[in-house]
């Protein structure tokens, strides 16, 4: 399968590392011209560098806006009015006691979780409709699924991105816009290298020892036996952007390494 992305547009969020970058990347690669957004400048200079190396293009260009509110989601729209892919990768996460999660933080995972994909999702879907060719996509989590106890907050906005997702399917259904999410399951982000380390130095073993406890205590079900790297994840996401994937709407795509203790 050979997946072209040529004359098409893509903007991922929160792509200045991480999953999000390694999105941007193989949609790159499959031929797309891809708008990066970030909160800084010098961290979107530094994903461009890396985009077009890795990619091997010279077209994506970058956004820098706080997608956690309404003016920025403004900025994005405004210097970005249209595009034919539209991946909703950005989220913030953290382990809090449930009793200590005061509302302000519970806002705060709800702007930018939830909040940044309902507005560029309004936005953006209507020109792809009009256009009739489409692909949305809310990064998600096993998280929407297995509600983690240290991270309620994090998983409660997860799910929710879940029926987020499935009501725009259904909202441009027999569009030609395909609506979808990637549910991850632990991945060696950027984030979860510097957790790891951290743990690993509080019991004394060694980061890939720590990875392994993880999944242990904390991920039981996994299957895969490891953490998963951005790369594979993006993978899948760059298959369902494509053109092959035109039958694939409304649906939670699961790159979790079967950690969901489900075969539905």
């Amino acid at each position: 399968m050979k997946i072209d992305l040529s004359g098409k547009s893509a903007i991922v969020t929160g792509s200045t590392g991480g999953i999000g970058l390694a999105i941007a990347t193989g949609l790159s690669k499959a031929g797309a011209a891809v708008t990066v957004v970030g909160r800084s400048q010098a961290r979107v200079d530094e994903a461009l560098v890396k985009l077009r190396q890795d990619g091997g293009r010279d077209d994506a260009t970058g956004v820098v806006a706080d997608l956690g509110t309404a003016e920025g989601a403004a900025a994005l729209t405004a210097a970005r009015p249209d595009a034919d892919i539209l991946v909703n990768n950005l989220g913030i996460y953290g382990a809090r006691e449930f009793f200590d999660i005061d509302d302000a933080l519970w806002d705060e995972f709800w702007q930018v979780n939830v909040m940044s994909g309902v507005r560029l999702g309004r936005h953006y879907a209507r020109g792809m409709r009009d256009r009739g060719w489409g692909r949305i996509q809310f990064v998600s989590s096993e998280s929407a699924l297995n509600i983690p106890t240290e991270m309620v907050h994090y998983g409660v906005t997860k799910s929710a991105l879940q029926g987020l997702s499935r009501g725009l399917a259904k909202a441009l259904a027999g569009s030609g816009v395909t609506v979808n999410t990637i549910l991850p399951g632990p991945t060696r982000t950027e984030g979860a290298v510097d957790m790891m380390a951290g743990l690993a130095a509080e019991r004394g073993v060694t980061p890939q020892e720590m990875e392994a406890l993880f999944l242990a205590e904390n991920r039981p079900s996994n299957l895969l036996g490891r953490f998963a790297t951005p790369e594979e994840v993006a993978a899948l996401s760059v298959y369902a952007a494509s053109p092959q994937a035109s039958a694939t709407t409304g649906s939670a795509l699961r790159v979790d390494g079967g950690t969901v203790e489900t075969i539905a």
